[in-house]
Formats: C-alpha cells, sequence, structure tokens
C-alpha cells in the first residue's frame, strides 16, 4: 500500500483520490512484467513455451518479419465485472498486458514451418530445424 502524501489542505481527500489510488505511474510499473519462457533444443526442432495464465489464441500474432525475426506479440484487455448493478464504484479494475518481443532465429531454422498453439495457458512455438543438406552454408565472395 502506498502511502498517501499529507498536506493542509481542505481538500485532503481528493488529493488522497489524485495522489493515491489514481496515480498511473504506479499501475504502468505494476504490469511491466513478462512471462516466462522456457526454449528447449532437440535433434529435429526448437521450442518456445511461454507462460501467459488464461492465454487465449485470440490475443496472440506470431509472425516473422523482413528481417528473418520471430515477433510474438500478446495483448490482454480484460474487464473484471461485478453482478450487483446497484453500487456506486470509487474504483473499478480493468486489467490491460501487452508484451511484445522479437527474437533471432538461429541459422539452422526452418523458416517456412514454424507453428504456434495456445493450450492450457501456454504459447508453444514449435520451430523446426533444416537438415544439414538444406542448412544455409557460407559462402565466399571473391573481393575484385
Amino acid at each position: 500500500m502506498l502511502l498517501a502524501r499529507r498536506n493542509n489542505d481542505s481538500d485532503w481527500l481528493s488529493n488522497f483520490f489524485d495522489d493515491t489510488l489514481f496515480n498511473t505511474e504506479v499501475m504502468s510499473r505494476m504490469n511491466a512484467t513478462a512471462p516466462a519462457i522456457n526454449i528447449k533444443e532437440t535433434d529435429k526442432n526448437y521450442t518456445m513455451e511461454v507462460a501467459a495464465p488464461g492465454l487465449k489464441k485470440e490475443w496472440v500474432r506470431v509472425n516473422i518479419d523482413n528481417d528473418g525475426n520471430l515477433n510474438i506479440a500478446i495483448e490482454n484487455k480484460m474487464e473484471h465485472k461485478d453482478e450487483d448493478k446497484h453500487e456506486h464504484y470509487l474504483r473499478r479494475e480493468f486489467s490491460y498486458s501487452n508484451y511484445q518481443q522479437c527474437y533471432t532465429l538461429p541459422e539452422d531454422a526452418d523458416r517456412e514451418k514454424i507453428s504456434a498453439k495456445v493450450a492450457d495457458g501456454i504459447l508453444e512455438v514449435e520451430i523446426p530445424k533444416l537438415t544439414p543438406k538444406e542448412a544455409k552454408t557460407t559462402k565466399n565472395i571473391e573481393v575484385k
């Protein structure tokens, strides 16, 4: 709980609400957490697991940008509604979270076969590996 700044103004109640309960700087820091991520590797693929409790697939966007990076974006807007409509609220909770991260894919990632699914609050991104024959090889360029 934050301590309210107190002064001798006659309007101390509105100052309390403005300074403490509606402090947007504090609220933005409270929602500034990133989901936990696990990355596993096998001989055939990489698997990313992004933990986001209550995650729904319509909140998720996964794509590969023009630079070949994997972008994951999760946006959740949820309103906590109360059933009793006869009450007057001084404060009502809204929840909004936004997460966006760009990941550099490994050289042996098969960008054409990446897939993603959501189950039980986990976003799982499957990144198959190219076979050694398909993997990019280095090429020396003659300098003229």
